[in-house]
């Protein structure tokens, strides 16, 4: 039920994903479940579809406290269908981040803390909603990958970028 996760350098995470025309279809919602199955397996915060080798404008934000994130909020998996940033507000905060497509790298990126933003349910609902903090980074993260930008694009200086092992060592885990 899973899927393969492109790693940096894959023409896909370059693009700009194409908006999704019938939620409904039976490919759609394929594709939504298996990106659920995926980002749980990798245990990411989320999953873009490029990041599986789709092109479709859907995210799955599945924040969690874990080892790397011990106080990510807890929220039920939710995809996101067709997003909008409506406003970015709030101060810009920088923050550690990776990427399933760039494994073994973490950064400081910076990011505005609040995010009001629109997009479609799996069931075709429209939902206005405004993210803050972790959640507005999870948001922001994944919406970049649907216009084809990853994290490391972000960075103010690449003094920002570390390996896994040293990001484990400066939160202390």
């Amino acid at each position: 039920m899973t899927l393969p996760i492109a790693q940096l350098g894959a023409e896909v995470l370059r693009r700009v994903a194409p908006e999704v025309r019938d939620i409904d279809t039976p490919q759609v919602q394929e594709l939504i479940d298996r990106l659920f199955a995926t980002c749980n397996e990798a245990r990411g915060m989320g999953i873009a579809a490029p990041q599986v080798y789709a092109d479709a404008r859907i995210f799955i934000m599945s924040s969690k406290p874990n080892d790397r994130y011990p106080n990510a909020p807890l929220m039920q998996p939710t995809a996101i269908i067709n997003p909008e940033i409506i406003a970015y507000g709030g101060t810009i905060d920088k923050d550690w981040e990776g990427c399933l497509s760039i494994p073994g790298i973490r950064a400081l990126v910076p990011r505005h803390t609040h995010l009001h933003v629109r997009y479609a349910t799996r069931e075709g609902e429209h939902v206005e909603r405004v993210f803050e903090g972790f959640l507005a980074r999870v948001f922001a993260h994944e919406f970049d990958h649907l216009e084809g930008t990853v994290f490391i694009d972000r960075v103010e200086s690449t003094r920002d970028i570390v390996t896994e092992r040293e990001f484990r060592r400066i939160i202390g885990v």
